[in-house]
């Protein structure tokens, strides 16, 4: 019996060991991967080499079965050589590249609160970091546009591989308008698909007003201000028209400061004629001078191989496991208040 007791104390102090580690373990897991969360993943996926297997696939799936058989005898040896090659180029130190100029592929889709340049900054400083001036960017760009100092930050991220020297272009495969094109605009190069929509220079702001609705009821607002133009217009106040005359003042202001930027970046612009709010489909676009070539960026990619290897650029912000399923219900709450914001008394582009 005293063996047995022994023997059972014995292992509950090696239970209560293990316990303890893998407690210690997880929770430095969980600090690790709440670190790895907040920095994101930058992912670097080489384009030339899925597009060359996806050539590759094709071409042998049309072979008869012993061509087949022949075809992968031979790339198997190919393959052991290159990789033999690679292996002494390491040995002595050298890169293993062939030497081409790359173009790296950055991929923006906008929202209205243009909460996607978050990204984009990191995208933008990865490249830099590694870019030369005989490298090109291609930014395939999808947005209607959304709220002025949003876009206006996308398109400063831009601006900063312009002014490295480093060719920009912006195809443009379905949307690029408002806030959008004056990312595009930014770009040595716009390419749009014939019927991708584009330009739409122009900035519109709304708000509902629930003033009389509130009185036939009884329900009276306070709002107090310092500052004769805190608030030009409300929801809830009584508005006036010295109100509503700053607020088109405003936004009279946020126009020509977005078709001044848009003048400075293509100066060939004739800007009155196209800064009207109205939008084009890609061949209008063209003719009106704003975008340079109609094609869509699955071409302009493939041409480039020709010349470059192309190497996409995507920086991911990770996701809590349970936001991955049910979503975030502060973040939602936070979207729905900036869609009543911008719809309010800040304008959009």
């Amino acid at each position: 019996m005293d063996l047995l007791s022994e023997y059972g104390l014995f292992l509950a102090k090696i239970a209560t060991v293990v316990i303890a580690i893998a407690i210690i373990a997880a929770i430095i897991v969980n600090v690790a991967q709440r670190r790895k969360q907040q920095r994101g993943e930058l992912r670097v996926t080489r384009l030339s080499e899925q597009y060359k297997e996806m050539q590759e696939e094709m071409a042998v799936s049309l072979l008869d079965p012993h061509q087949q058989k022949l075809w992968h005898k031979a790339q198997k040896k190919k393959h052991k050589q290159e990789a033999k090659a690679a292996k002494a180029l390491a040995k002595q130190g050298k890169p293993a590249a062939d030497g081409r100029a790359r173009l790296y592929v950055i991929d923006f889709k906008g929202s209205m609160d243009a909460h996607e340049v978050a990204s984009l900054r990191e995208e933008v400083t990865a490249v830099l970091a590694v870019a030369t001036p005989q490298d090109e960017v291609l930014v395939r760009l999808e947005s209607p546009g959304g709220v002025v100092h949003g876009y206006g930050l996308a398109a400063s991220q831009l601006q900063r591989l312009r002014e490295r020297g480093i060719p920009l272009t912006v195809a443009v495969d379905k949307v690029a308008a408002s806030g959008g094109y004056m990312m595009a605009c930014v770009a040595s190069h716009i390419v749009a698909a014939p019927f991708a929509i584009v330009g739409s220079i122009g900035v519109v702001a709304q708000i509902p007003n629930f003033n009389r609705l509130l009185k036939r009821n009884d329900i009276d607002v306070e709002l107090h201000t310092a500052g004769q133009y805190k608030r030009t217009l409300t929801l809830f106040g009584e508005n006036t028209e010295e109100g509503r005359e700053k607020f088109r003042e405003d936004l009279n202001d946020t126009h020509l400061l977005f078709k001044s930027f848009v003048k400075e970046m293509r100066p060939s612009l004739n800007i009155d004629e196209v800064a009207t709010g109205e939008h084009w489909y890609g061949v209008q676009a063209k003719e009106k001078g704003l975008v340079d070539a109609i094609s869509t960026s699955d071409d302009l990619i493939l041409d480039k191989m020709k010349q470059r290897e192309v190497v996409g650029v995507r920086y991911l912000r990770r996701k809590k496991m349970m936001d991955r399923f049910t979503g975030s219900a502060a973040e939602s709450a936070d979207r729905l208040m900036m869609r009543w914001w911008q719809r309010g008394e800040k304008p959009l582009l």
